[in-house]
């Protein structure tokens, strides 16, 4: 594998694989990693469902799209994403010119079965079905379609198999 020029950024719904695909791709390459979830709850000292009920989802998006500006300062790694952070188009402006975007994909039931027992998925507590997850998912896909360069479906493939379609793609 050739090194690595500019980031590669892995978006999608929350509970498809982002963060452990990123360890496995960060792996692969040699190259460092960033959760964007876990470097905003360690800077603000809670979790991002505390985070949601005492400043506002509009908050937390600011903290995203202000770490994007960090993150386009430093060296190419493999950044794994919030799963709201191509909702905004700002922030998706900012992802294009600093890397590549790729979409990881599952079906609603696949992300089901990686959430159901989490209580720090903000936008899930009190609708931790399926049905609400397919069309939340629905929402968002348009986004994520936009934003992304290469799609990868997750479903079925661990981490370290997924790492692997996406350095075929890129």
């Amino acid at each position: 594998m050739k090194k690595l020029t500019q980031h590669i950024f892995l978006i999608g719904f929350m509970g498809v694989g982002k963060t452990s695909t990123s360890h496995a791709l960060g792996k692969k390459l040699g190259v460092g990693e960033i959760d964007t979830d876990a470097v905003i709850v360690e800077r603000e000292g809670r979790e991002i469902a505390a985070i949601f009920q005492q400043e506002g989802e509009e908050y937390f998006r600011r903290k995203e799209t202000a770490l994007l500006d960090e993150i386009g300062k430093r060296s190419p790694c493999v950044v794994s994403c919030g799963g709201g952070m191509a909702m905004r188009p700002e922030n998706v402006e900012k992802m294009k010119s600093q890397g590549r975007i790729v979409f990881l994909t599952a079906e609603p039931e696949t992300i089901y079965e990686h959430v159901k027992d989490s209580s720090s998925r903000p936008l899930l507590n009190g609708n931790m079905n399926v049905e609400y997850i397919r069309e939340l998912m629905a929402s968002r896909t348009p986004a994520y379609q936009a934003a992304a360069d290469v799609t990868v479906k997750t479903d079925q493939m661990i981490p370290w198999q997924v790492a692997e379609k996406i350095l075929q793609l890129l």
